[in-house]
């Protein structure tokens, strides 16, 4: 198994069991999956388009606020999953080699 299926494993199980991980495991989840998604997206090319449609602006947020102990569980859950939804597929990209066009208007 890769790095990056690993972690994506422990996204999901950390989803599941969100009651049982601390601020401090919460906070470093999200730093490392918003780090893994930005670079994963540069290396494809990818740019981060900064809006609110950016789904890792989300989690940027949810890692800035420190306040990952403030948000409900289901939040929490639900980020959780997003970032390991969005890597999955970020690997799979990268994986197969397949090439995605950016176009800026």
């Amino acid at each position: 198994m890769s790095a990056v299926t690993e972690f994506v494993v422990e996204l999901v199980r950390a989803a599941n069991e969100v009651e049982k991980l601390g601020n401090f495991e919460r906070q470093r989840l999200f730093e490392r999956a918003v780090t893994t998604i930005r670079d994963m997206r540069e290396t494809i090319g990818i740019p981060s388009l900064q809006a609110d449609a950016d789904k890792i602006v989300d989690l940027q947020v949810m890692v800035a606020a420190r306040g990952v102990q403030a948000t409900s569980l289901q939040e929490v859950r639900e980020a959780l999953l997003t970032a390991a939804g969005m890597i999955r597929d970020l690997h799979i990209i990268l994986d197969t080699g397949t090439e995605i066009e950016v176009r800026r208007e």
